[in-house]
């Protein structure tokens, strides 16, 4: 609509649109709902303010147009007049926030790990702990075919994943040592920590440098970075990795990458950060 002439006869008294039937639009569409929210959308950073001409130019629609939805969302609570135009109210931020409150941790993750998988060309994944195993709840594969492969509802047992080792270097001390008198360190490979005291050790360096590295303990050949995603009390619900292959990257190629992957972690959290099936 913006760059479009107003006319008058941009609405009818009914407020609804008074095209020739030409739109190609369907019978039940609101035209009159679609304009008041473009009305919303005019303002922004640098448009903080307007009066009713700015509006009805950026808008595309006629003064007297806008002065009617202006009076119903000044009604609403959405705009206020403000000295000789208009602002925004703080209640706009309702029509965003039923969406926030919504998202789950695979819906906020996706977007940025795929944006990881784009910078970095590497797998990753997302997934979450369960019973002493991550459970992958999204994936995004990388540019190579790797010899490992998981689908969403995949279980790995935690303490030879990376995305584990985020998870469990993050729990509360009793909760790590329940989980560490009951679990069973099942060699899966020759690199594959199966001593309780050293998984400890392994757990605490994660702590300290902030991300798990797994070098061939899941599978030959397959090594993976991980971090943790916390929720806004600062306790961790989630993790997210990159993985590959030896042959693609070394283990200090991958560590490399350990930045990016934080940075994908911290916009995660964010997205996250009101979400209702997010909240303790």
């Amino acid at each position: 609509m913006v760059g479009r002439e107003p006319t008058d006869v941009d609405m009818d008294v009914d407020g609804m649109s008074d095209d020739d039937g030409s739109s190609s639009k369907h019978r039940d569409f609101v035209q009159s709902l679609e304009r008041g929210l473009a009305i919303i959308r005019v303002f922004n950073a640098d448009r903080p303010r307007l009066t009713v001409s700015e509006i009805a130019h950026v808008a595309g629609l006629t003064r007297a147009a806008v002065r009617r939805f202006l009076f119903t969302l000044t009604e609403l609570g959405y705009v206020q007049p403000h000295r000789d135009g208009y602002e925004l109210t703080p209640r706009v931020l309702e029509l965003g926030y039923s969406y926030l409150s919504s998202l789950t941790f695979p819906d906020a993750a996706l977007p940025h790990l795929e944006k990881l998988v784009a910078e970095t060309g590497e797998a990753s994944e997302g997934a979450i702990l369960d019973r002493g195993d991550v459970v992958y709840v999204v994936r995004v594969p990388g540019t190579a075919l790797m010899t490992i492969s998981v689908s969403v509802g995949a279980r790995r047992p935690a303490y030879a994943t990376a995305l584990g080792r985020a998870m469990l270097a993050n729990l509360p001390p009793a909760k790590l040592d329940a989980y560490l008198e009951t679990v069973e360190l099942t060699p899966m490979l020759p690199n594959t920590i199966t001593e309780p005291q050293a998984l400890r050790e392994e757990l605490a360096r994660v702590r300290e440098q902030g991300y798990a590295l797994v070098n061939q303990e899941l599978e030959i050949g397959l090594i993976a970075l991980a971090v943790p995603i916390r929720d806004r009390r600062g306790h961790t619900r989630a993790a997210i990795n990159l993985s590959t292959h030896i042959g693609r990257k070394s283990v200090q190629d991958l560590r490399d990458l350990a930045p990016k992957a934080q940075q994908a972690a911290a916009d995660i959290e964010l997205g996250l950060r009101h979400s209702v099936s997010w909240s303790d």
